[in-house]
């Protein structure tokens, strides 16, 4: 379109979100809402530049307020007395590290996240969970759905190593995936 490109940082629930400027700095909506980074392990806020898990409180959402909300992004803050550039005074994240995100680890090296996607379309399954067993190695726990044979269990196969490369897939049947003690189950 022959205009420079700008990145924009949000999500779904709208508690947070922040726009590139001319200077390259990602600067906060703060009408949007309060963010806060906190210390990975405790709920404790990090220094301005330090990352964190981003927490954020919604301002926008008078109908179902999210209050503290862990986004599952991690990230670190601009210092307040950094300026910059394009002349705005907003807030700024100093970074975005990305998700915070059950990742797999490849055999060389990769670190691999967001998996979900081998599950998506019309795949014959009421729900699936991907275990890494080793490096080479991933065991998949399936609770199949009528229709479910050796074609779906072949998709599953060939989508997961797309995304981790070469690897030993094993597929398991089973009537119900675990779950942790919130009641929810972990994708990978």
């Amino acid at each position: 379109f022959g205009c420079p490109v700008r990145e924009t940082y949000g999500m779904a629930e709208f508690v947070a979100a922040a726009s590139e400027c001319d200077a390259g700095r990602l600067h906060l909506w703060p009408e949007v809402g309060v963010l806060e980074v906190l210390d990975h392990t405790r709920l404790a806020t990090v220094g301005a530049g330090s990352p964190g898990r981003l927490v954020c409180t919604s301002l926008l959402n008078a109908t179902m307020p999210l209050i503290r909300y862990v986004v599952g992004d991690t990230g670190a803050l601009a210092p307040t007395d950094t300026t910059c550039g394009c002349g705005r005074t907003l807030p700024m994240l100093a970074s975005l590290e990305g998700r915070s995100d059950d990742l797999v680890t490849t055999a060389d090296g990769r670190f691999i996240g967001r998996l979900d996607p081998v599950f998506k379309g019309t795949l014959p399954i009421a729900g699936a969970q991907i275990i890494q067993e080793d490096l080479g190695r991933f065991r998949v726990l399936v609770v199949p759905a009528p229709g479910y044979g050796e074609d779906a269990a072949a998709s599953i196969t060939r989508r997961l190593k797309e995304r981790v490369g070469e690897a030993r897939v094993e597929i398991e049947l089973i009537d119900r995936l675990p779950t942790g003690a919130n009641g929810k189950f972990k994708a990978v």
